[in-house]
């Protein structure tokens, strides 16, 4: 058995009967999203319950070997020529059990979606169109899909058709814009539908995108579906 995630919890009003993962970036952790959540005009959405896990602490090769939250270990800065397979399969593990325990809390897999910042972004991609429920939808910030050699293969009939969101800043020099832009164009090629939205900012995270983010949530999940 997965141990849960250490983590987070807010839940917009009581009983939630959705609720959205949102997975942080490499060196942060949880708190990172946390203080968004007040700033998102979720107005005609249901009681939603945010889910911000805390990564755990290992040495990141690109950084010296420093240890700090990660989802995977990272060897060079290109991302994708050398992947940390192991550690990938590890956290979508750990973020599954997350989506898991919601379902197993009363909120279905579709009324769920999975989101992530960078390396989080990475893990949502992964886990959720692995993922063997329909989920709501996914939420793919400044990041990029991992493992994308072995994605065709391993895809998920379930989510053939979640609605994703993708964001990326234009002056992003750590997850850089083409490699973003590369991964909508592999999803898209494969029939998702993508939602690519690109700001006028570095590896951070854009007002406008914000309020993206807001729409986006009540497009999937304000109307809830039996």
């Amino acid at each position: 058995m997965t141990t849960l995630l250490p983590h987070i919890q807010i839940e917009t009003a009581p009983q939630p009967s959705a609720a959205v993962i949102w997975l942080h970036g490499l060196g942060a952790d949880g708190n990172d999203f946390a203080g968004l959540v007040p700033e998102l005009d979720v107005s005609g959405c249901p009681a939603i319950r945010f889910i911000f896990p805390h990564a755990p602490a290992i040495p990141v090769t690109v950084n010296g070997g420093y240890v700090m939250p990660a989802w995977y270990d990272i060897f060079g800065a290109d991302l994708v020529s050398r992947q940390d397979t192991v550690g990938i399969r590890a956290s979508a593990r750990a973020v599954a059990a997350l989506i898991e325990r919601e379902m197993a809390r009363g909120i279905p897999a579709h009324r769920i979606v999975l989101a992530g910042f960078s390396q989080g972004c990475a893990m949502a991609l992964h886990t959720g169109l692995r993922f063997p429920h329909t989920l709501a939808g996914i939420m793919a910030l400044s990041g990029y899909l991992p493992l994308a050699d072995q994605f065709a293969a391993e895809r998920t009939a379930a989510n053939a058709h979640t609605p994703i969101f993708m964001a990326h800043g234009s002056q992003d020099p750590v997850v850089v814009p083409a490699r973003g832009e590369a991964s909508r164009d592999l999803l898209v090629k494969m029939g998702y539908p993508v939602q690519w939205h690109s700001y006028p900012m570095p590896h951070s995270l854009h007002p406008r995108e914000v309020a993206d983010i807001a729409i986006f949530l009540k497009q999937v999940l304000a109307h809830d579906v039996a």
